[in-house]
């Protein structure tokens, strides 16, 4: 049964591999012209190439590295800053302090960031600081973080009210010692088995943007961007170039999907009582 769940990482870790060493694999290179425009699938060109003369297998490639670069940054900032704000908040929203009114003011603040369209928040960063995996990944961040926060908020509140914290009360342990040694590693499984949907969101969210023409900068062989430019190829008959990242990015957040029962595995296993 345990190879059998862990095995489902198996698929994503491919995936990494892939990004990892695509320009190895990349027969040519993913932002120059290197054929003719529109030509089919063949023995030159797997995937064919698009209407400018780029190969659509080389872009594909390179697709993975810069895609699932970008999901892994944004899973690892949403995740951290959303643990490290979700035990603020649970520890001492309760609190009638300052600092409690300070957590109950974030909360809130937490709720209005969560209610902005995705999409929107990603076109005004883009529009302010330019496009580039920086600035979109902070952008997507910013709005896939509320959710890692509440996760935590609510474990942190569970956990709270457990008779082993009040044991270490009595022991003379400092609040700060009893959040980072007991809460913490009880409080975190909820954001760490989330955070495979939060790399899937990113992926899809970016692949959206660059869509409608706001993602990275052209030739950057993006997904997204490669879907949005071969649908009005694929309306003349050149299904190829819109079809091929279209399946890749499915492809990619299908496999993070598979991860989240290796997460939950992991940290059930790892989980302090």
């Amino acid at each position: 049964m345990k190879k059998t769940i862990y095995a489902a990482a198996i698929p994503f870790a491919v995936l990494l591999l892939i990004a990892i060493f695509a320009p190895l694999i990349e027969p040519y290179n993913p932002e120059k012209v290197v054929g003719l425009s529109t030509q089919a699938p063949s023995a030159a060109h797997l995937f064919g190439t698009d209407s400018t003369g780029m190969d659509v297998f080389s872009r594909v490639v390179a697709g993975f590295r810069i895609d699932l670069v970008m999901g892994l940054i944004v899973t690892l900032l949403s995740t951290v800053i959303g643990l490290v704000i979700g035990l603020i908040i649970g520890m001492g929203e309760s609190s009638p302090s300052v600092a409690g009114a300070a957590g109950r003011g974030a909360n809130r603040l937490i709720d209005l960031a969560d209610a902005i369209p995705p999409l929107i928040v990603g076109i005004v960063v883009v529009g302010l600081f330019g496009a580039n995996i920086v600035s979109l990944s902070i952008a997507l961040a910013f709005i896939l973080t509320p959710t890692q926060v509440r996760l935590t908020r609510a474990e942190v509140l569970r956990v709270r009210s457990d008779a082993y914290l009040e044991a270490a009360r009595m022991a003379g342990l400092r609040p700060w010692q009893i959040t980072l040694r007991h809460v913490l590693p009880n409080a975190c499984r909820p954001a760490i088995e989330n955070s495979s949907l939060v790399f899937g969101v990113s992926v899809v969210v970016a692949a959206a943007l660059g869509f409608l023409g706001v993602g990275l900068v052209p030739p950057t062989p993006e997904w997204g961007a490669m879907i949005s430019k071969g649908v009005s190829d694929a309306m003349l008959g050149t299904w190829w170039t819109a079809l091929f990242p279209a399946v890749a990015l499915c492809v990619a957040v299908a496999c993070a999907s598979g991860v989240s029962g290796v997460l939950t595995r992991v940290t059930r296993g790892h989980s302090l009582a």
